[in-house]
């Protein structure tokens, strides 16, 4: 009965499954503000591009 009583009280799992939860929330998060980032700044360097004018040929 004492070792139903010592799982019971036991928190020590549930505090690993709760990290992992936010550690996996914290890579959705960077996933997402990454990407969007990302998306931006191609945006960005797409309107460089276009409005820049050829160099000089020789």
């Amino acid at each position: 009965m004492t070792l139903i009583k010592k799982l019971a009280i036991d928190e020590q799992g549930a505090t690993a499954i709760e990290y992992g939860l936010i550690a996996a929330l914290i890579a959705v998060a960077a996933i997402t503000a990454m990407s969007n980032l990302g998306t931006t700044v191609s945006g960005t360097f797409s309107n460089v591009r276009t409005k820049m004018q050829p160099g000089v040929t020789a």
